[in-house]
C-alpha cells in the first residue's frame, strides 16, 4: 500500500491512551522549552514561519493553542486570514500572505496558509485548475526565497482518519461550545473526502521540497499529536537556552499620603 493510501485508512493501530496527568506533565516540560526557544529567537533575531494545514477537524487549532498558550503573542503571532477581498483576489496570489512573514525575533504560525489554493480553492472550484497547477509549480521557488532570506520554514499536515473525523464533526453539531467551528464548507469537505485526498497527494508531490519539506502528524489522538508536533518543531530549530537574568523582587513603596478613595466602584456580582 502506498504511503498516500495509508493516510486515508482508519489510522495506525491504537496504542495506550495518554493519561491527563502524563499529558499535562509533558506539555509543561515542552512549554518551558518553547519559552527557551522564544528567548533565543528574540536574542538572536531569528525568523521562524510555521504552516499548519490538514483535514477539517484534524486538530490544527488545538495544536496551535498548545504551542502558544504559554508564550508571548508579540513573539508567537498566529495568522488566520479570512476569505480574500475583491481587491486581494486581483493581486498575485501569494501577495496577501507576504506582509505576515516573520521579521527578526518573531515566530509566525499560519492557521491555514497559501496552500488554500492547492486544497480548498482547487477542490471547491474557487480557482481554476490552471491556477492551482501554476501555484504548485511556483510555490517551491517562493519558499526557496523565504529560506534563502533566513526564515526557518516548517510545514505540518495534520491527518485524521475518516472515523475520527466523523466523530469530531458530530461533536461539533451536538455541542453548543463547538458549533461555531462548523461551517457548510466543513460539511462539503467531509462529503468530498477523496477529492481532498487527491488534492493533498498532488500538493505533496509538487511542494515537498528539500528546503521546505512537509511533515505529517497523525492526529486521531489529539493529545499525542500536540506533544509530537511540539517536540518535532523544537528539534528542527537549533535554539539554545538563554541564561536567565537574576530577578530580585523590589520592596513595595510605602503608603505615604495615599488615601483609599470613596468612589462607588461597580463591582460585579460574586456568584462563586
Amino acid at each position: 500500500m502506498s504511503s498516500a493510501s495509508q493516510l486515508d485508512q482508519n489510522g495506525p493501530a491504537t496504542r495506550d491512551k495518554l493519561s491527563n496527568k502524563d499529558y499535562e506533565k509533558e506539555l509543561r516540560r515542552l512549554h518551558v522549552e518553547l519559552v527557551n526557544l522564544q528567548q533565543w529567537v528574540v536574542r538572536e533575531g531569528v525568523k521562524v514561519c510555521i504552516v499548519f494545514e490538514g483535514r477539517d477537524a484534524a486538530g490544527k487549532g488545538g495544536a496551535i493553542k498548545a504551542i502558544t498558550e504559554r508564550v508571548s503573542p508579540r513573539v508567537f503571532r498566529v495568522v488566520a486570514l479570512p476569505a480574500p477581498s475583491e481587491r486581494e483576489k486581483s493581486q498575485m496570489f501569494i501577495q496577501r500572505y507576504v506582509p505576515h512573514f516573520p521579521a527578526a525575533g518573531e515566530v509566525v504560525i499560519f492557521d491555514r496558509s497559501w496552500y488554500n489554493r492547492a486544497g480548498v480553492e482547487r477542490v471547491m472550484g474557487f480557482c481554476s485548475e490552471d491556477q492551482a497547477v501554476r501555484f504548485m509549480n511556483d510555490i517551491p521557488g517562493v519558499e526557496k526565497a523565504m529560506v534563502d532570506s533566513g526564515i526557518i520554514l516548517l510545514k505540518y499536515w495534520l491527518e485524521v482518519s475518516p472515523d475520527e473525523q466523523t466523530r469530531r464533526i458530530k461533536a461539533r453539531i451536538e455541542d453548543g461550545r463547538k458549533v461555531w467551528k462548523l461551517s457548510p464548507m466543513d460539511l462539503e469537505s467531509y462529503r468530498r473526502w477523496y477529492d481532498y485526498s487527491r488534492a493533498r497527494d498532488d500538493m505533496f508531490a509538487a511542494t515537498d521540497s528539500e528546503w521546505a519539506p512537509w511533515s505529517v502528524a497523525m492526529s486521531d489522538d489529539k493529545k499525542k499529536a500536540r506533544l509530537n508536533i511540539i517536540r518535532d518543531l523544537l528539534s528542527r530549530i537549533p535554539y539554545e537556552k538563554v541564561p536567565p537574568q537574576e530577578v530580585r523582587l523590589p520592596k513595595r513603596q510605602k503608603r505615604g499620603d495615599y488615601q483609599d478613595p470613596e468612589y462607588p466602584f461597580k463591582i460585579i456580582p460574586e456568584h462563586f
